[in-house]
């Protein structure tokens, strides 16, 4: 996540998601920001340096498209290569497309059903992901985008039983952990919220949007200075003063939930290209 795009934006926006879960990935940045890695073998160009070469990547995977459009895996690189240019809804044309010919490739399934959750169809999204795994040999990844697409269509217990799946076959996973704990926030269970958060922000591979979550989570509880203290030690000063101001000013809201409702939301809206120094995950 770039931290360019967190300065100079209004409040709500600094808590907004992905996209993510990827979620992933999963667009928008902020302080409530889910994780979600891609679907399993997806091909991802977000860390790309330039819009050249991005549109030279776009150029070469049309073409291999154009070329073969019912292979999977051409459809979902030229998709992952849409996505990074913030053409969201090409992306979702390119997989339907393609699902529609391969409705037995999982990994296509899950590809196409986090773009249907990227530009906000997320009843789609659901019944595109049920499909894009077996009872029987269930994917993580899969498992943790269901429970972001759950949240936001505010079905909170549903998803947290689709995190919890995700963390029996991953225990400890930080992206499965920030997305429940972020679940639980939704659902006002802030002291699990917490624990699940602070579990997550433990794991080695923790990345800051995750330390971002636990701030909000022990702001939300009147640990204003604990919350305060891990934003210092995350983020470089000028930003980690910024988050702080907004992290006081959301606290402040009386209306504070429901702006923590709305911002995470606001995931499934679709978001404007990311500066052309991003190298953040989906």
């Amino acid at each position: 996540m770039p931290s360019s795009a967190l300065q100079g934006r209004p409040v709500l926006r600094r808590w907004r998601a992905l996209a993510a879960v990827g979620l992933i990935a999963l667009g928008t940045s902020g302080c409530l920001s889910r994780r979600g890695p891609e679907a399993t073998g997806s091909i991802n160009p977000a860390a790309t340096a330039s819009p050249e070469a991005l549109q030279r990547d776009a150029e070469t995977w049309s073409k291999r498209f154009d070329a073969n459009p019912t292979d999977p895996t051409t459809a979902i690189g030229y998709a992952a290569v849409l996505r990074a240019q913030g053409q969201r809804a090409q992306a979702v044309a390119v997989l339907q497309q393609a699902a529609i010919r391969q409705p037995k490739s999982m990994e296509l399934m899950g590809a196409y059903g986090r773009a249907l959750s990227d530009v906000g169809r997320f009843k789609e999204a659901a019944d595109v992901l049920a499909r894009a795994h077996l009872p029987e040999r269930p994917d993580w990844r899969i498992l943790s985008a269901q429970g972001a697409v759950a949240d936001q269509l505010g079905e909170h217990a549903r998803a947290q039983s689709f995190y919890e799946g995700a963390l029996r076959i991953v225990p400890g996973e930080p992206a499965v952990l920030s997305n429940l704990g972020l679940s639980y926030a939704l659902s006002k269970r802030l002291p699990d919220a917490e624990r699940a958060l602070r579990e997550a922000a433990a794991h080695p591979q923790a990345d800051a949007r995750v330390r971002q979550n636990l701030a909000l989570v022990l702001g939300l509880q009147g640990k204003l200075g604990e919350a305060e203290e891990l934003l210092r030690r995350t983020l470089p000063a000028q930003e980690a003063e910024s988050s702080v101001g907004a992290l006081r000013a959301m606290v402040a809201q009386p209306n504070s939930w429901n702006a923590i409702r709305n911002a995470d939301g606001a995931r499934g809206k679709p978001a404007r290209p990311a500066p052309k120094t991003a190298s953040a995950k989906p």
